[in-house]
């Protein structure tokens, strides 16, 4: 299925009348602090990112690594909820009515909220697409259908291992963009390479007309501009999450210049990628 004409469709749609690839950013909602990540959020766009994934924090995040496990972790001692991701997506919508923003985790926290609960309050606070990771295609009735009722894109991941026999399986409800997880096992532990990315996006332009957008393994603007040579865009998180880990206190309390650490590399990514369809860019 396409991705309508929603925020994220409008987006990359411009992406490709600029002749780029986009950066997505991910950050954990609350973390470190619901105060703290506001701001990080609504800085955001400003720096460059073209898309936001909002992490909705969970106590077992399986498919994190632990640099994002720890996040979801310090976002849940703040006080976290997912009623209070959403009132976030919600604000931000006061300041920005363009940037598109993806809610990314785990069904858990959505089924105890209420699912068809969850889908109306998130699409009123302006939440323009899903990632949920543990709800594959045999599950579509739990919430992905739901989503494309209420005008929610639900996104899904494809991975090393998809082969072209489940290929469609995945494709089939999916809507917004393809996620395409680059290498295998969990977030922030490896590199990309760009020419199994290459060959990947190759492969799935084949199956669908949706925007691939390449995360997992991406530190660098170089490596952002590399992968968003080849894909619609590169997701860059877990290194904007170390280093808004690496300017925390020995308390695990925000460091004033926090914020602007994570947003100024953002920039950086952002830069890079704006190069990339030029020379190649060299990291920060």
């Amino acid at each position: 299925m396409n991705g309508g004409d929603g925020r994220i469709a409008r987006r990359f749609a411009a992406l490709a009348r600029e002749g780029r690839g986009g950066l997505v950013t991910f950050i954990t909602a609350g973390d470190p602090d619901a105060k703290t990540s506001a701001k990080i959020l609504c800085g955001l766009s400003g720096a460059g990112a073209d898309l936001i994934e909002l992490g909705m924090p969970f106590s077992d995040p399986m498919a994190d690594g632990p640099a994002i496990q720890a996040a979801s972790l310090r976002a849940l001692r703040s006080g976290m909820t997912l009623k209070k991701t959403l009132a976030m997506v919600k604000d931000f919508r006061k300041r920005d009515a363009d940037t598109p923003i993806v809610l990314m985790g785990y069904y858990n926290p959505i089924y105890i909220y209420g699912a068809p609960k969850f889908l109306a309050d998130a699409r009123a606070a302006g939440v323009d697409g899903l990632i949920v990771v543990d709800l594959p295609p045999e599950h579509d009735d739990e919430l992905c259908l739901p989503a494309m009722q209420a005008g929610v894109n639900f996104i899904r991941l494809a991975t090393p291992t998809t082969d072209d026999k489940r290929l469609p399986a995945v494709l089939n409800n999916t809507n917004g963009f393809v996620y395409y997880v680059s290498i295998m096992g969990i977030t922030g532990t490896r590199a990309v390479s760009t020419d199994h990315v290459r060959q990947a996006v190759t492969r799935l332009k084949r199956h669908t007309k949706l925007p691939i957008a390449v995360g997992f393994g991406i530190r660098t603007p170089q490596q952002a501009a590399e992968v968003a040579r080849v894909a619609d865009a590169a997701v860059v998180g877990s290194a904007l999450v170390q280093t808004l880990a690496g300017n925390l206190d020995k308390k695990g309390k925000a460091k004033p210049g926090l914020a602007l650490a994570v947003l100024k590399q953002v920039a950086a990514l952002a830069k890079g990628v704006r190069g990339a369809r030029g020379k190649p860019v060299k990291a920060a």
